[in-house]
Parts: C-alpha cells; sequence; structure tokens
C-alpha cells in the first residue's frame, strides 16, 4: 500500500515538473507577438532619457547657430520647452533640410523641428503633430529691384530662388515651371536659404520665396526688401515631424503643444523670438 501511495506521489511531481517546463511564455517573449506595454517610440525615448531632434539651422528666427554655437531660435526654444514637459533632454542635430525626413525615416532621429509643413507628399513618409504655428510665405528681391508684385503668380518669368525640399520649391515647379510661365533654367535651388538670399543681393537672382518671418529676417541682413507676403503659396501650419506609426510619440507631443497654445506658452516663446 505505501508503495501505491508512493509511485502515486511521484508520478505527480513528475507531471508538475513537465508542467512548469512547458509553460507558455509571456506574449512578449513569443516570436510574432504583440509588443509589450510601454514599448512604443515615447517608450524608447523616455528610456533613453533623451529626444534626438533634427533641424536645419539657417533660417532664422525660428532655428540658426548663434556665435558661440548655440542652437537658437523660436523652434529651438519650443522643442527645449517640449522636453522639459516631457521629463527628458533634447539632443539637437543640424543637416540640411531635405536630408530631414530621410534620417527620421532611417531612425537617426526622433523628430524634425524645422519650420516644417504637413504635406501630403510628406505624410506619406513620416507622421506629423498638430500644428504649433501657422504660416506665410514671402518674396524678396535687392534692394534696388523695380519689379512690383500683387500676387505670387506675379513672380512668373523671373530668375528665382528657394530652398531645396521645400512646399516653396514645389510651388515653384507646380505653378510657374509646369504651367509654362517661368522657364526651368530661371529656377534655382539652393541647400540653404541664406545662400539663395545672398545670390538675390548681389543680382545674380532676381526673387526669393521663403517663409515670411526668415525672409524678414535674411533681409535685414542682406540688404533685400520684401515685395510680397501672402498665404497662397503655404500649405498649412507648421508641426513637427516624427517616425510614422509613431501614435504614442504623437499624441504626447500633440497634448503637450495643446496645452502650451492654450496656456499661452507658444505664445510668450514667439514674442521673445520677435514673431507676432
Amino acid at each position: 500500500m505505501k508503495k501505491h501511495i508512493v509511485m502515486s506521489m511521484l508520478l505527480i511531481a513528475a507531471l508538475l515538473a513537465l508542467s512548469a517546463c512547458t509553460a507558455v511564455q509571456p506574449a512578449a517573449q513569443q516570436p510574432g507577438a504583440a509588443p509589450a506595454e510601454g514599448s512604443g517610440k515615447l517608450a524608447q525615448i523616455k528610456a533613453a532619457g533623451k529626444i534626438v531632434v533634427g533641424t536645419s539651422a539657417d533660417y532664422p528666427p525660428y532655428e540658426s547657430i548663434d556665435a558661440d554655437g548655440n542652437f537658437v531660435g523660436f523652434d529651438m526654444d519650443l522643442i527645449r520647452a517640449i522636453g522639459e514637459r516631457m521629463g527628458v533632454e533634447v539632443e539637437i542635430q543640424d543637416m540640411p533640410f531635405d536630408s530631414l525626413i530621410a534620417a527620421l525615416q532611417e531612425g537617426k532621429l526622433d523628430a524634425v523641428i524645422a519650420a516644417m509643413q504637413a504635406t501630403a507628399e510628406r505624410e506619406e513618409k513620416v507622421d506629423f503633430t498638430i500644428p504649433y504655428r501657422m504660416t506665410k510665405d514671402a518674396f524678396a528681391a535687392a534692394q534696388n529691384s523695380t519689379l512690383v508684385m500683387e500676387k505670387p503668380e506675379d513672380a512668373a518669368g523671373h530668375s528665382i530662388g528657394v530652398q531645396t525640399g521645400t512646399v516653396q520649391e514645389r510651388w515653384v515647379q507646380e505653378n510657374l515651371v509646369a504651367t509654362g510661365l517661368t522657364p526651368a533654367d530661371k529656377v534655382f535651388s539652393y541647400e540653404r536659404a541664406d545662400q539663395a538670399a545672398l545670390d538675390v543681393a548681389n543680382g545674380r537672382i532676381e526673387l526669393l520665396l521663403m517663409d515670411a518671418e526668415p525672409a524678414m529676417e535674411l533681409a535685414k541682413q542682406t540688404g533685400l526688401k520684401i515685395l510680397l507676403i501672402t498665404e497662397s503659396t503655404a500649405e498649412g501650419g507648421k508641426s513637427i515631424a516624427i517616425p510614422k506609426g509613431a501614435s504614442d510619440l504623437k499624441a504626447e507631443l500633440d497634448r503637450i503643444i495643446q496645452e502650451m497654445l492654450e496656456d499661452g506658452t507658444i505664445q510668450r516663446i514667439q514674442e521673445a523670438n520677435g514673431l507676432p
């Protein structure tokens, strides 16, 4: 009798041991399982303790580098304030404007802030936050220019500079070149907006089309004059670009931007940088 009891106990123990060995692993450890909670882009940033942000620092008063090598401007102050509310440090990387989207897609950046507008073409590659500021464009010319502009189409036929990869470049190509109003060889694309401004000031090209506030700042620095400020060449407000599908990061940034719009923080940062 005792022998049977012992055998039964050994069998139960063996079954229990086998059950423990074959227990289902947590879903996060199984191939193809849904990611564990807290493994999204926002969680990665929080775990790293910093957000890596790309910009093109040739666009005052939005982003530029001062004499001491510091990133300054409205966008720079804004992203630092956002980082503070997220509880992370902000690491800023400078690169050409037309490289920013690719760097974001390749995972080299967590976000991009560069006075960028959310266009349909860009939204095929990355996602965007809600706008943090609405936008206008400006046409600038040399101080001695006799050109008069009442509408954007008045730029037709004149040599014009734009920054590569911008909404303004696309507007010129679609509305002036594709329509036959301006020959393609009269459109000049620049990696940096300040290079275009210098060429206008030196008479190499007649016009420059870019965001209104940076155009006005460059006009002061290079002796240009503003011929026209318009909304019709713009496509919307300025937003922060983030990786495609980073819904948790978008939700957090949208929440913070909306909060800062409502509590007046963004307005104060604008005013501190000379923006209306």
